[in-house]
């Protein structure tokens, strides 16, 4: 991290009260003054203009994790507040933060934006290359527009945007509640719940062939640090892990870490979403020279270990 960049410069994140969002102030306040103002959405709800308009000022950098999130059933079931919600925080935001002088925006966009049929692995030029998987479309489009206003705003304004696009994220922190969690908190809950009741299966969505890409959340953080002192670019940048997984081998590995013996059982009448998800990352390293560090099975365990503790379970 270079301090000389981040000193005398005021930095607002939304969504900092969220999972990416508590891990990327930790990193940035690590031992060091920087002043931050990461307001939480109880008192600025940022679908309001006007609330919009009253964080950004005085502000040096945007870095914009805000935003309504959840995993398939949660998509399937609020459409319109994906859509909505999302494209009002963010075009809002940007345009306030343009208005008001703001030095440089970092979007953070979402793999659910790529086409449903992406070739394997997902290059940045492919995201307009077909619609996005229906389950998650409006969410997905309603970020892209991100990428579209942060062009914009570059090509007529001189606006520094920028759009940063990670995969799925893991990790310490992540959200649990089982009308909005997303796929591994999910399984992890399922999975204890099933050893707490002494159950013989677990049932789980979909046919368990799609594949994802998951990076460590503090991996992702890492990344947007990096992005935010380094890239000043239009073009979309992939943040990932560089590796693809069956939602089969995933439940078997946490059913391994949890030493859970009983049998899967595959609803096939649920949709499995996206069928396969796995980023190109050159452009990351390219440009601001990002790896991710974290193996995956050790960022499984560091998750499957903060949800025991803190839910205090034993299993």
């Amino acid at each position: 991290m270079n301090n000389k960049f981040w000193r005398g410069k005021k930095i607002l994140i939304t969504g900092g009260g969220g999972f990416l969002g508590h891990h990327l102030l930790r990193l940035l306040q690590k031992g060091k003054t920087i002043d931050i103002f990461a307001p939480n959405s109880r008192d600025y709800d940022l679908r309001s203009r006007t609330k919009c308009k009253k964080v950004v000022q005085g502000v040096d950098i945007v870095i914009h994790l805000a935003a309504k999130v959840g995993g398939i059933g949660f998509n399937i079931k609020y459409p319109g507040e994906m859509l909505y919600d999302n494209i009002m925080i963010g075009a809002q935001l940007m345009e306030e933060a343009r208005r008001a002088g703001v030095e440089k925006f970092v979007a953070i966009g979402t793999v659910c934006s790529y086409p449903k049929y992406t070739p394997i692995p997902f290059k940045e030029d492919d995201l307009w290359n077909g619609y996005p998987e229906e389950t998650n479309a409006p969410y997905g489009l309603a970020k892209k527009m991100l990428l579209v206003q942060a062009q914009a705003y570059r090509r007529q304004y001189g606006f520094n945007a920028i759009t940063l696009i990670p995969v799925n994220m893991y990790g310490p922190g992540d959200n649990f509640d089982e009308s909005s969690s997303h796929v591994i908190p999910a399984l992890i809950k399922k999975v204890i719940q099933a050893k707490q009741k002494k159950e013989k299966e677990v049932i789980v969505w979909g046919t368990g062939r799609a594949t994802r890409e998951f990076l460590y959340v503090e991996d992702c953080a890492r990344a947007i640090i990096k992005a935010t002192e380094k890239y000043n670019k239009s073009e979309p940048v992939n943040i990932g892990a560089g590796f693809e997984i069956s939602i089969k081998e995933l439940v078997h590995m946490i059913c391994k870490i949890l030493y859970f013996h009983g049998q899967i059982v595959w609803d096939k009448s649920k949709p499995d979403g996206q069928p396969r998800r796995k980023l190109n990352t050159t452009r990351a390293l390219r440009e601001f020279g990002f790896i991710a560090q974290t193996p995956f099975v050790k960022g499984l365990r560091k998750e499957i270990d903060w949800y025991l503790e803190n839910s205090r379970i034993s299993v």
